[in-house]
């Protein structure tokens, strides 16, 4: 998992004391078909009932922090999302900032009807 470009710049500014980095109040998955990039420039899923979903994580701790509950994506509908391989984590529910992002374990085909559900303390933050 790797810290987007916007994310390094204010933790480094923040950690440095150059600028002071103001937590998100909230933040959500995306899921993505390919690496999405540090820029977040990457397939993001889009229509067919998609939506970033909020998600909550634990304090870290050696380094990690992990989604304290259960994420639910809804179903597709009217078409297939394709293989999603990759995920980002924003301040926002659109928009917004890229955070992290990273390749899930295993890819995941979701075809129409499809949903995609994130187990708690599957979706595992460290930064490299």
């Amino acid at each position: 998992m790797s810290a987007s470009n916007y994310a390094e710049n204010k933790l480094v500014d923040h950690l440095l004391g150059t600028t002071t980095f103001t937590k998100p109040t909230a933040v959500y998955l995306g899921l993505f078909t390919a690496d999405p990039g540090e820029g977040a420039t990457g397939p993001e899923v889009a229509g067919l009932g998609y939506a970033r979903q909020a998600a909550q994580f634990s304090a870290a701790n050696a380094g990690t922090a992990r989604n304290t509950s259960l994420i639910v994506f809804p179903a597709a509908t009217g078409g297939a999302w394709g293989t999603i391989t990759h995920f980002g984590i924003f301040d926002a529910a659109t928009g917004g900032n890229l955070l992290v992002k990273g390749a899930f374990d295993s890819s995941r085909v979701i075809g129409d009807t499809d949903a995609l559900l994130v187990n708690a303390n599957d979706l595992a933050v460290t930064l490299d």
